[in-house]
């Protein structure tokens, strides 16, 4: 279903790149504890995990995982806002650092939007670790395509109860062109300059050879058709765009999933938001005409700062999530920043 999203951006907060700008900069950074673990994986890599502390919880409480958008981490304060949710709903919490996204993976492939198999290797290993605690996913831009494009594989095999995802470059042929006008442009250097530092640090640590010209790869097309495809087994930038974007995996999806989106969303053009019919009877897609990207701030008492997500997400998973209740009437969706 494609249908009006109720968000309404603040008052003082309606352009798309304020959105976008005051969720990422101008919030404090929600305080989290979490607790550590490496997993490794059978083709000698590994992938890290960030949970959150779990005492007295019991073995079937519900489990989200929360997965990071394109160089995001456990830093990226949408993540940490929802994981302090999902405290607070009584759920057990984790983020996912896709491989290298924590510290150089050991091996020459990086993530990227398309990756799937690690999300499935970290959900199959979640199920045989609780095997009677429903499992959820939210997933932010980068992390909400892979998140869709898992689910569209998976079909009814999916081995999550309830999906959640925001932000996401549907057609990512179209958003890496569409992030190279107007002030747009500014994300793009950020997006690459971050992308670059990944790289560097493989090459310095010897897991892959120097690349010519890193620092002359300024856009999206011209780093994944030197950088991204030939790492990560695709033909060039083109054939990468297409085998990973998750619009035509919508059809797909057969796991209940929210997919919220803003029609102003900086990163991209509309013409990314998918029609009606191309999604499945699964899908809920609520369009905002605001919120920029990964945004969606709106205003409390006197104007107070609301990170909206982090309570349309949480009430999406309430009745879809057993055993995903508040704990108490408040929660900390309401902080300033």
């Amino acid at each position: 279903m494609l249908t009006t999203s109720e968000f309404k951006p603040a008052f003082w907060l309606r352009n798309p790149h304020a959105q976008t700008l005051f969720a990422s900069l101008m919030r404090s950074l929600p305080p989290l504890a979490v607790e550590a673990e490496r997993l490794e994986l059978d083709d000698g890599d590994y992938i890290d995990l960030s949970w959150l502390p779990a005492a007295g919880l019991a073995e079937d409480a519900p489990l989200v995982v929360v997965l990071h958008g394109l160089n995001g981490s456990l830093e990226s304060k949408y993540a940490r806002g929802l994981l302090r949710e999902v405290a607070a709903h009584g759920g057990r919490g984790v983020l996912m650092h896709f491989r290298g996204a924590s510290k150089p993976n050991r091996l020459s492939r990086s993530y990227h939007s398309g990756e799937t198999g690690d999300l499935g290797i970290v959900l199959a290993r979640l199920r045989e670790r609780y095997p009677q605690a429903p499992l959820a996913a939210a997933g932010y831009s980068l992390g909400g395509n892979v998140l869709l494009k898992y689910l569209g594989e998976q079909g009814s095999e999916s081995l999550l109860t309830c999906a959640a995802a925001t932000s996401v470059p549907y057609d990512l042929k179209t958003c890496a062109y569409a992030v190279q006008r107007g002030l747009s442009r500014i994300y793009q250097a950020h997006l690459i300059n971050g992308m670059r530092e990944i790289v560097e640090a493989k090459i310095r640590d010897g897991i892959i050879e120097p690349l010519p010209d890193l620092h002359r790869l300024r856009d999206f097309p011209s780093f994944d058709n030197a950088v991204t495809a030939p790492l990560n087994g695709f033909a060039d930038a083109y054939d990468y765009y297409a085998r990973a974007s998750s619009r035509s995996f919508l059809k797909g999806i057969r796991t209940p999933t929210l997919i919220l989106h803003a029609r102003d969303d900086p990163f991209m053009s509309p013409d990314v938001v998918p029609r009606a019919d191309e999604l499945s009877d699964a899908i809920r897609f609520e369009l905002s005409e605001n919120g920029g990207h990964v945004g969606f701030v709106s205003a409390g008492r006197f104007g107070a700062p609301v990170y909206w997500l982090e309570e349309r997400i949480p009430s999406y998973f309430r009745g879809r999530l057993p055993g995903f209740e508040p704990a108490a009437e408040d929660s900390a969706v309401g902080e300033t920043g």
